[in-house]
């Protein structure tokens, strides 16, 4: 009895994908990345800018790639100093090309937000046009993009063991308040195909809390 008992658990532990998380395996170049599979690939149609739903049909001079877990954060967390020395590091090029944390961004807004923690500002800071918040070295993004925010940071704090890029209780709010839409779903679909693994706050939004 105790054998089965220890066979049935083992089972279904085998049985639920989703306590498994699987990194990006595919990709470690980040440039080659940027250019192929995110301009050349995911956005080869063109799309709308991620803070300001701005439509464009090519990446021009206004827009860039843009981390929703910024760059710098990861190279504070992974402690291998400057972009340039990061750049031998494989562990974070290999976080630096996970297409699930890249967004088409207007530069302007890239600049301004690239230091910046996620917080709720409420009336500190008034919003701009695009419904930004922003205040010292904080960030308040429009509402209808907190929960794609939310569920990235908690997939990159999950899948590569970083640490949250503001209060963990502000993504939890945020995935509460904003649940994955279509346009959510099709963007992750179409990266899950490219790169090869799924974003599981995505498909299961609840399991943000168990983070």
């Amino acid at each position: 009895m105790k054998t089965l008992t220890l066979f049935s658990v083992a089972l279904s532990v085998l049985l639920i994908p989703s306590l498994v998380i699987s990194q990006n395996t595919r990709f470690s170049d980040p440039e080659t990345v940027v250019e192929n599979e995110f301009w050349g690939k995911l956005y080869a149609q063109g799309g709308n800018s991620f803070f300001c739903e701005t439509p464009f049909t090519s990446k021009g001079f206004v827009l860039t790639e843009g981390y929703v877990y910024p760059l710098n954060q990861v190279r504070s967390a992974l402690g291998c100093g400057t972009s340039s020395q990061c750049d031998d590091n494989d562990r974070y090029r290999q976080i630096a090309s996970d297409l699930h944390n890249m967004v088409p961004v207007r530069s302007r807004i890239e600049m301004s937000r690239r230091n910046a923690r996620y917080e709720e500002l409420g009336d500190v800071s008034s919003p701009d046009e695009c419904g930004i918040r922003e205040s010292a070295q904080f960030f308040e993004p429009p509402q209808k993009v907190k929960g794609d925010i939310a569920r990235t940071v908690a997939y990159m704090v999950d899948t590569y063991d970083l640490p949250w890029a503001g209060a963990s209780r502000v993504f939890k709010s945020w995935n509460q308040l904003d649940p994955p839409d279509d346009r959510e779903l099709t963007r992750h679909r179409q990266i899950a195909d490219i790169q090869g693994n799924e974003n599981p706050f995505v498909l299961n939004p609840d399991r943000i809390e168990n983070l």
